[in-house]
């Protein structure tokens, strides 16, 4: 038995799936009133991450477990988790953790979270993905009302990844041996600036799509609105400052699953009726 945390997000949600499909039983943890949500053929178990000793009855007895990182208390359901049976643990974290960069807030929590994985006594297995193709999904109202769709940062290359990829690694490291004390940098097989992604968008639209670049100083006005303070200066530490670069294309996902990574446009065929 495997449980995944986060079970009806969009790297939870593929994680379940690819699981069920290599025929490996399931706990998928939702939210009360998000049940339904959860991917057929999993079995959803009420849980919330913010409170770990809700996700008890999750872990009794399981062998493995995706965990999503951030979480306060994650060391408890560590304990949680490795009273209960579980073996081994596979970690969604993020491409900063490695630069050990403590001021920023957002590394900050990957970085702890990944030491709490690593000090819980379970075999673990960390995975650092690059920025998600789901991300554009923040262009489906702008697509909805017009042609023109602005972002930050718009500059920014990024090797994008499928978050279908990410759940297909997890699945592959919760499932077969050897995965063990790696941690994987995980990415798409391009990089890709917004532009380049809209443009992908435009073509499988039939659409003529525009890109606005957002300013710096009104995107930290319209993110501020949105999110804390410090993620939206970890942000602006990663994509103006430059201190995250998500361009270079590794061969991780193809080593792993054997085939090639999936494209952006592979993603947005796949999603292309919520933009439409």
């Amino acid at each position: 038995m495997i449980v995944v945390t986060g079970a009806t997000g969009n790297v939870g949600g593929e994680v379940t799936g690819a699981l069920i499909a290599a025929g490996a039983p399931v706990r998928a943890v939702a939210r009360a009133g998000r049940e339904d949500a959860v991917p057929a053929g999993a079995t959803p178990v009420i849980g919330d991450l913010n409170e770990p000793e809700t996700l008890a009855p999750a872990v009794d007895g399981a062998s493995g477990l995706f965990l999503l990182p951030g979480y306060p208390g994650i060391e408890r359901l560590l304990e949680l988790a490795r009273d209960g049976g579980v073996r081994h643990v596979v970690l969604l974290s993020g491409a900063s953790a490695g630069s050990g960069d403590q001021s920023n807030a957002i590394t900050r929590y990957m970085i702890a979270s990944e030491r709490a994985v690593r000090e819980s006594g379970l075999a673990w297995t960390i995975l650092r993905p690059s920025m998600f193709a789901t991300n554009s999904l923040e262009w489906v109202n702008a697509l909805r009302e017009g042609d023109v769709v602005t972002a930050p940062f718009a500059d920014i290359r990024a090797a994008v990844i499928d978050p279908a990829d990410i759940g297909a690694v997890a699945a592959h490291a919760l499932t077969t041996d050897g995965h063990a004390g790696q941690t994987y940098r995980l990415t798409g097989p391009e990089a890709l600036t917004p532009a380049d992604r809209l443009a992908v968008l435009a073509d499988l639209l039939g659409r003529d799509l525009t890109l606005r670049s957002r300013p710096n100083d009104e995107a930290r006005v319209v993110m501020e609105a949105a999110l804390p303070q410090e993620y939206v200066d970890a942000f602006f530490d990663f994509y103006v400052a430059g201190n995250l670069d998500e361009s270079p294309v590794l061969p991780t996902v193809p080593d792993l699953l054997g085939r090639p990574a999936r494209t952006f446009r592979d993603w947005a065929t796949a999603h292309l009726d919520a933009f439409r």
